[in-house]
């Protein structure tokens, strides 16, 4: 994307052309329909915004972890997200940190209590957080034995399997991206965006 088109949009003056510029920008994939859930770090004032900019929409969103001036915010499609979650791969792979994956609400608290709990101690980030965002169960658990280290490919997520598909789920992420940039730049709002791309 140019330099010129992104130094523009992050001119603007306006908190909530800001807001929506930072959700296309950081969660343009979601948006499309291509991830079941995002996660966005937010300045903790536009965090009152959120219901507009979704309201309407079948996303819903959860804060995660807040400080005096920002806040995690985890984006996600109820029923696109709780299926996955079901899943027997993504289930076992959750239960080793303690989550019940038959309620989504249930596994969202204890992943947002294992972040608020990192956000004190400064130690343990729960790294299975990437399963949450659709990042292959073998990259997160990879990254997770390696402590981050080692990848053969990094994008989206740091891939330590499979690079072919990464690349290629890699490819769909940017062309979202630059569709979401584009349906913005011509006028439409996130709302809009979304439809188009489901």
């Amino acid at each position: 994307m140019p330099v010129e088109v992104v130094s523009f949009l992050f001119s603007k003056e306006n908190i909530r052309k800001s807001l929506e510029i930072q959700i296309i920008f950081q969660c343009a994939p979601f948006l499309k329909g291509l991830k079941a859930a995002c996660m966005m770090n937010l300045e903790l004032q536009y965090w009152r915004d959120l219901e507009t900019v979704f309201g309407g929409t079948d996303m819903e969103y959860m804060l995660l972890s807040e400080n005096k001036e920002r806040c995690l915010v985890f984006l996600y499609r109820r029923n696109v997200l709780s299926s996955y979650l079901r899943k027997d791969e993504v289930r076992n792979f959750l239960e080793i940190y303690g989550y019940v994956c038959q309620n989504l609400e249930t596994a969202l608290r204890r992943l947002s209590k294992r972040i608020r709990y990192y956000a004190c101690q400064k130690k343990g980030f729960p790294h299975e957080i990437g399963v949450f965002l659709n990042y292959p169960i073998e990259d997160v658990r990879a990254f997770i034995e390696k402590g981050g280290k080692g990848e053969i490919m990094r994008g989206y997520w740091k891939v330590y399997h499979n690079p072919r598909q990464a690349q290629l789920t890699f490819m769909s992420y940017d062309k979202a991206r630059v569709s979401a940039v584009n349906e913005f730049l011509a006028g439409r709002t996130i709302r809009e965006i979304v439809g188009i791309g489901q």
